[in-house]
């Protein structure tokens, strides 16, 4: 007879399947439709190329190692922007929520910087920190940083009082009623802000390396349509796309259902 861990890790490969064949129809749905669009022939060929040419210029840029740099360049600057993101906010999130009158303040201000548009960072990043990778980092940074803040700071806010009132009872001290209450509790918070952080992140660096590298995914992107190279443009973007859905699906969506999961705010089912 099978365990209950044994079904639930059945019924996780099962929704795993589902999804990546769901993904795969997907695609298959879209490159057919790309190209009876371009076999009507409603956009000449170097505005829009059809599947095989894009799929040439792509392997030409895995072929000359271009793709390879570019990718490894950018997940470098995305790992150092996002890290520094994450730390940052929890931490300043968790001050917020400590000291009210500071929270008050900076939720409103964060609030505000949250929807300022990250390619409006590139000129003062330029000016300020320079036209290199500190200046991309930089724009990462002030464009992600806000959002972890602003999910630790609500998710701190939201706990039940009585666990906070059962913890001092019990005379947890301040220190420990962080590590032990304080942050378990806002755990689902706080990991639906890394997955949010993730996204702004991600986004502020393509955005930033098409205006301030030369080197670089972005930057494949914009030396693409410069020179009217709709092939490079397109397989750039294919695999920007790419990139985000499998390291939100592979790794951020799954630690966000764990969690939740565990926290029982979803069914084991859905694990």
């Amino acid at each position: 007879m099978l365990s209950t861990k044994q079904i639930s890790k059945s019924s996780s490969s099962k929704r795993n399947f589902v999804t990546l064949l769901d993904i795969a129809v997907g695609v298959v749905v879209f490159v057919a439709l790309w190209q009876v669009v371009f076999q009507l022939k409603l956009y000449p060929s170097y505005l829009l190329p059809s599947p095989a040419m894009t799929f040439n210029r792509f392997t030409e840029l895995v072929r000359n190692g271009e793709m390879e740099i570019a990718l490894i360049t950018t997940l470098e600057r995305l790992v150092i922007g996002l890290s520094v993101s994450l730390v940052a906010g929890t931490g300043i999130g968790l001050l917020m929520a400590y000291f009210r009158r500071f929270g008050h303040v900076m939720g409103s201000f964060s609030l505000g910087l949250q929807s300022f548009p990250s390619i409006a960072w590139v000129p003062f990043a330029i000016l300020i920190v320079g036209l290199n990778d500190l200046g991309i980092i930089f724009v990462v940074i002030i464009s992600s940083v806000f959002s972890m803040m602003i999910s630790t700071y609500n998710g701190v806010r939201n706990i039940n009082p009585i666990y906070l009132k059962a913890s001092k009872n019990m005379g947890v001290r301040r220190l420990c009623l962080l590590a032990s209450v304080l942050l378990p509790a806002s755990m689902p918070s706080i990991i639906t802000g890394v997955r949010q952080t993730w996204s702004f992140a991600w986004h502020a660096l393509i955005g930033a390396e098409m205006l301030m590298a030369s080197v670089g995914i972005g930057a494949i992107l914009y030396y693409g349509a410069q020179f009217i190279n709709m092939s490079q443009v397109i397989a750039s973007m294919i695999v920007i796309f790419a990139i985000g859905v499998l390291v939100d699906r592979l790794l951020f969506y799954r630690i966000e259902t764990r969690v939740r999961t565990v926290r029982g705010l979803l069914p084991t089912s859905q694990l």
